[in-house]
This record gives C-alpha cells, sequence and structure tokens, in this order.
C-alpha cells in the first residue's frame, strides 16, 4: 500500500464515520441535557467573544478568559468558530466533533505507523487501527455527544504520538520533535485539565528517560516545559482560585454526593474494567485479547515490530489507567483518552490472527485473511449500532424552545432579561434555556433558584420571569417545590402560558404583574454591603451570599456597570470618599481583576490608617495574583503598624515562603492554620444566626 492510497483511505474513514453521524444527527430530534447544553453555552460565549456570532464581540484578552472559570478555552474557541461557519443549532454546532473525531484518526494511524518498522505492512496496520476506533460504541457515542471527551481523546492521543516520537532511544531526541510534543501536550491541556490524568505519568517517564540520556535531551525537556508553560500560565493565572474550586467539586464532592466507590476499593478498580465490553464491543474486546495472547506465546519469533515503541504505549497506557481509576469521581466518560490507545493494543492483537494465518497457511488463497478480517469488523459494528439507536429512542423532548421563544428568548433585539428555572430536567434546565435563549443574538439567560429555602423571598421581591412545572419537578429539593407554590399563591406573577410535556404533566411560564413592581435593584445595596468588608470576616459572610443571589437573579449581571458609574460619579465629586474604594475594590475582585483591587485596597490603606483590613486584602489580592513577595512585604508592613494579629502574621508567613523562604515554614506552618481559626470563629456566630 503506497503512502496515497493510505492517506486516501484513512480520509475515507472519517468521510464514512462522518456520513454516519450526520445522519444521527437528521434523525434525533431531542433537546442537550445539562452537560451537552452547559458546553453549547461555552462555545456559544467564546464565539461571541471572538466576534464571530451576533451579541457578541471582542472585548480583550481577559474579558476572554472571563469565559473559562473552570476549564480551559481551547475546545470552546475550536467550537465557537464551528458554530460561527455551521450554525449555532445543536446538529450544527457538532460539526466540530466530526473535527476532532478527524483529530483522533490522524493521531491514532500517524502513532500505529511508528510501532511497524516495514513501512507497507505499517500502513495496513494502522489502517485497521483507525477502522477500529472508529466503529468502537464509546467512541462512536462520544461523536454525537456534544462533551470535551471526543477532543480531550484526540488531544491525549496526539500528544502520547509526539511524546512517544521525541522519547524513542533510537529514532528520538530532535528538536523538532520535542518542540512538536511540548505543543501536543499543551493543546491537550488547554482542552481540558483532567489530560493531566494521561499525561503526568507519561510525562514523568519521558523526563527520566531524557535526564538518563545527556545534557541535548535535557535542554530540549527544559525547552518543552517552558513551551507548556507559556502556553498554560495566562488561563491557569487568571482563573486558577475557580479551577481549584471547581476541580474540588467536581471531583470529591461529586464523588461523595454520588457515591462513587473509593480509590483504593476493589470496586473502584473494577469499575472501568467491568466498562470496557459495553465501551469497545465485545468482538472487539474478545478478538484482540486473544490475540494479544498469541503474540505473547509467539514472542520470540520476528514479528517486525517497534519494541521500544510498543513498551511505550503499555507503559503509559498502564500508568493512565491506574491515574485515572485513583481519581474519586467515576464516570464512563472519563476513561475515554484511554480508549484509543487500548484500541491500538487491541490492534495488535488483530494483526496478530493475520499473522498467525499467514505462518499457519503461507499457501493458502491470499484473500481469505482479508475476508476473515473484514468478516470480524462487520461482527463489531452490532454495538455500536444498537447504542446509538437505543440513545436516539432515549433523547430528551419537550417544548423548550417554544418556552423560550415566548419568554423572549432568541430575538437579538429583545433587551437582556433573566428566567428564573425552578425545575430541573433533561429536557429543561437553566443551561438549555440559556443556550436556545441565547441563540441567534439572543439575551435570554435561564438561572435556577429554588434550592434553598432562603431563595424564596429574593425571587418573590426581584423576579420578573419564573418557569414552574407540573408534573416532574426533576432533580430538585423540597425547598424548590415551596417556590413552586409560593410563586403560583403570591399574586405577583400571572401565567403567561402553559406548555404540555410529551411524557405527562407540563411547563408554565409566569411573569410578573406590571401593578406588582419589583423591589430596588441590588446596585442600591451593593455600597452598603462593600463597605461591610471594613470590618473584616464580619462582612463578608452576607456580602457574599448576597452576590450569590443576585448573580442568579441577574444572569447579566447588570448592576455591575451601574455601581461603577455611581462610584466613578462619587470619586469626581470627592477624590477623598472611602465609599467609592470599597465598591470599586468590590467590584474589581467579583470580576477576577486582582490588579484594579489591589489598587483600591492601597488606596484604601492611605485613606483608613487605623483599619488593617485593606491591607489584610491587599496582601490576598497579591497572594492571588502570583506576587507573594508583594503580599508578605504588604502584611509585614500592617503588622509593623498594626500589631502581629494572626491574619497578617499568616499572609506575612505564607507570602515569604511563596517567595522562597523555605526557612519561615515552621512559622508558616503554626500561623496559617491559627488565623484559619480565627476567621471561622468570626465567621461562625453569622452561619449559626
Amino acid at each position: 500500500m503506497g503512502p496515497w492510497l493510505f492517506r486516501a483511505l484513512v480520509l475515507l474513514i472519517w468521510l464514512l464515520a462522518t456520513g454516519i453521524d450526520r445522519l444521527w444527527w437528521m434523525l434525533q430530534s431531542g433537546l442537550p441535557a445539562w452537560d451537552q447544553a452547559d458546553y453549547l453555552n461555552s462555545a456559544l460565549e467564546h464565539g461571541r467573544a471572538l466576534g464571530l456570532l451576533p451579541g457578541g464581540g471582542w472585548r480583550g484578552w481577559q474579558a476572554l478568559l472571563d469565559l473559562s472559570p473552570k476549564i480551559p478555552p481551547l475546545a470552546s474557541l475550536v467550537n465557537g468558530t464551528v458554530m460561527a461557519a455551521a450554525g449555532d443549532a445543536p446538529a450544527q454546532a457538532a460539526w466540530s466533533l466530526s473535527l476532532w473525531h478527524g483529530l483522533l484518526l490522524l493521531g491514532v494511524a500517524s502513532w500505529a505507523l511508528t510501532l511497524r518498522q516495514e513501512r507497507r505492512e505499517a500502513r495496513g496496520f494502522a489502517l485497521l487501527a483507525s477502522l477500529l476506533v472508529a466503529v468502537a460504541p464509546a467512541l462512536l457515542e462520544l461523536r454525537s455527544d456534544y462533551v470535551l471527551e471526543m477532543a480531550l481523546s484526540a488531544t491525549v492521543v496526539l500528544a502520547l504520538w509526539r511524546l512517544s516520537c521525541w522519547w524513542h532511544p533510537q529514532r528520538g531526541g530532535r528538536w523538532s520533535q520535542a518542540i512538536a510534543a511540548a505543543l501536543a501536550c499543551t493543546v491537550a491541556l488547554l482542552v481540558k485539565q483532567s489530560a493531566l490524568l494521561v499525561l503526568i505519568p507519561a510525562l514523568a517517564w519521558v523526563a527520566w528517560g531524557s535526564l538518563r540520556r545527556g545534557h541535548g535531551r535535557r535542554w530540549q525537556l527544559l525547552t518543552g516545559l517552558i513551551l507548556v508553560l507559556a502556553g498554560v500560565l495566562p488561563w491557569l493565572h487568571h482563573n486558577w482560585i475557580t479551577t481549584l474550586g471547581g476541580t474540588n467539586r467536581a471531583v470529591l464532592e461529586s464523588a461523595s454526593r454520588e457515591g462513587d466507590p473509593g480509590p483504593l476499593t476493589l470496586a473502584g478498580w473494577l469499575w472501568y474494567p467491568k466498562l470496557l465490553p459495553g465501551q469497545i464491543g465485545v468482538v472487539l474486546l474478545a478478538v484482540g485479547l486473544g490475540g494479544l495472547l498469541l503474540w505473547w506465546l509467539q514472542r520470540t519469533r520476528t514479528n517486525g515490530d517497534d519494541s521500544l515503541g510498543w513498551r511505550f504505549l503499555l507503559v503509559t497506557l498502564l500508568a493512565g489507567w491506574i491515574v485515572t481509576s485513583l481519581s474519586p469521581n467515576k464516570d464512563d466518560r472519563y476513561i475515554a483518552p484511554l480508549l484509543a490507545p487500548l484500541i491500538l493494543l487491541l490492534t495488535r492483537g488483530w494483526w496478530q490472527w493475520g499473522l498467525w494465518w499467514r505462518s499457519r497457511w503461507p499457501g493458502s488463497l491470499p484473500w481469505l485473511a482479508p475476508l476473515a478480517l473484514v468478516s470480524g469488523l462487520l461482527a463489531c459494528l452490532p454495538a455500536g449500532w444498537s447504542a446509538q439507536a437505543s440513545r436516539l429512542r432515549q433523547q430528551p423532548q419537550g417544548p423548550l424552545e417554544a418556552i423560550v421563544r415566548r419568554a423572549g428568548g432568541g430575538d437579538p433585539q429583545a433587551a437582556p432579561s433573566t428566567l428564573i428555572v425552578v425545575p430541573s430536567t433533561p429536557d429543561l434546565n437553566q443551561h438549555n434555556v440559556s443556550y436556545y435563549g441565547r441563540r441567534h443574538g439572543g439575551q435570554l439567560v435561564g438561572r435556577q433558584l429554588g434550592g434553598r429555602r432562603s431563595d424564596l423571598q429574593p425571587v418573590l421581591d426581584r423576579a420578573s420571569l419564573v418557569l414552574l412545572a407540573e408534573g416532574d419537578q426533576g432533580s430538585v429539593r423540597e425547598s424548590a417545590r415551596r417556590l413552586d407554590q409560593a410563586v403560583r399563591r403570591s399574586g405577583l406573577f400571572e401565567r403567561v402560558e402553559r406548555f404540555p410535556r410529551p411524557q405527562g404533566g407540563s411547563y408554565s411560564l409566569w411573569r410578573r404583574r406590571p401593578q406588582s413592581r419589583p423591589l430596588p435593584g441590588f446596585e442600591e445595596r451593593f455600597p452598603t454591603l462593600a463597605a461591610g468588608l471594613a470590618q473584616g470576616p464580619a462582612g463578608l459572610d452576607p456580602l457574599f451570599q448576597a452576590v450569590a443571589l443576585e448573580h442568579m437573579l441577574d444572569g447579566h449581571r447588570l448592576y455591575r456597570d451601574r455601581v461603577r458609574r455611581q462610584a466613578e460619579q462619587e470619586r469626581r465629586r470627592d477624590p477623598q470618599a472611602v465609599q467609592s474604594h470599597w465598591s470599586l475594590a468590590l467590584l474589581a475582585l467579583l470580576g477576577n481583576r486582582p490588579g484594579e483591587a489591589e489598587r483600591e485596597f492601597a488606596a484604601l490603606q492611605v485613606r483608613l490608617p487605623g483599619n488593617p483590613w485593606p491591607a489584610a486584602y491587599r496582601s490576598v489580592v497579591l497572594l492571588a495574583d502570583w506576587a507573594p513577595w508583594r503580599a508578605s512585604a504588604v502584611a509585614a508592613e500592617a503588622r509593623h503598624r498594626h500589631g502581629s494579629q494572626p491574619l497578617l502574621v499568616a499572609l506575612d508567613d505564607l507570602g515569604a515562603v511563596l517567595s522562597g523562604a523555605f526557612w519561615r515554614l515552621p512559622s508558616a506552618a503554626l500561623s496559617v492554620p491559627r488565623a484559619v481559626q480565627e476567621v471561622e470563629q468570626q465567621l461562625q456566630p453569622q452561619a449559626s444566626s
């Protein structure tokens, strides 16, 4: 098989797979559920931020980074660009999944070429690997499921392939390979940080090998690490706090809430292996494992393998599997980045059957072995086909689009508005309301309230549009049912329209009556809440509770521009005014602008020389902005002025240690827990009240 024929056949595999995917999207008429709508929203936001979709425009790098507080932005940037070209309907936006699948096939085929020594035979092997990846049920599902795992799988395979090329003791070690590997790793990490579960053990092994092979490889390793950091750090520096918080909720809290088996239990280690027959297919798995056993039994024979390349694949696959299994949160999607490398290994088992056939019956008809191979491939198809057919029947159905249109969504001429969503079901939730409400340049967003009893009164006081459910409420708490009844009985809202649901029950849209005006806006309370920062921790709890609730009632956060204008006007009237600094500092904190917040707190230090809290906040902000040496200096100066208060001592010690003064570790080990305890004691009375 020549190189051009090989490339044409790989392209043909992608085209056939894409055609099947487009057929699936034509047949499906369901709605995106929670995760799918969330990722569609992210793509929509990034497309708008790039100025490619209506309703947005370029507002600078910081505004772009604001859109990815928990997950890196690369996939959403690509998906948003595809959405701008193909359309913002779910089926149109799904063209990006086909592009990511093409990248996956490219990575698998390219990696497979390096695992066999004879080039012509390697192309046949790579073609078989591409075919098996294309028919695997789990990867087939990811091509029609708008989540990030297809993009993650593609970029992780690309990174592992490039790492294997650079790591190779005989063919590797070139600068071009090192740079390509670094760029591929950067791309994978900028798709989703969970790529680390696979890449960390691979990078550790590659780094260890490089350190043992001389100065040339070491310099390449150092350069590669610098390139990776240069690519990832701008996003991480901007969003590291929200990323850590989101990762904690997604991994630890979610695992506890869902009852996933622990990482040190037998059930935890068997979680992913039990999924393999369904994810890969029984035929593909059985034939592949049988062939791998045969390969091991015939390992003494010359078989044309690159043993070093296979060693890299086996080590990285096993290490990645172990690290992924150690993650507390379990989900069938989380193992997706390792499925393609696993299929590549199983492909070697399939290939071994052909080698065995050739050695066992060397004089047999040449078309018998390919016929057996094609028969095996055809036997793999029913698993994926039945899974996709089942998904077609299970797609969420509902009147979402009609509800959104009636509420004013999808209309670029409508004013920005927020629809409070009380139920939460696969066919209707805050994420898909926002997605459909913002299509075509619309300005309607959905926000979920009702999870706490304290949500009830603010909704009655402030909400303009509320969506309720008759029948199944979905995954909501009892407090949401109380909110539902309160809206119906309050007399403040009138029902606009009722929308029947295919599965029984209905949804109803409620609008505030003209005579029942909402209470004054949040911008009037904001200066008082911001001034509460002067009290230290005592002012934090009411402040952030109020802000969190306001961000749900006002999904567009329109209050910020009004507060900023008021504060700037006050500053022009009275340059020595303290209140404007508190308001602008809090706005900067909420907007993730540590530089602006630090300047406002510095000004407050001058205007309030007897108050230690501006210095404490300034030190915290500097730590968040990765300037620990300045944070330590600010805290040390405040200690000299206000005395050795526990929080100032802890900030001084922590900033010093992070700046490299490791001899202060013992002091920090004492001062930081003491400061945390003091802050918790000050917050405890508020929590109990």
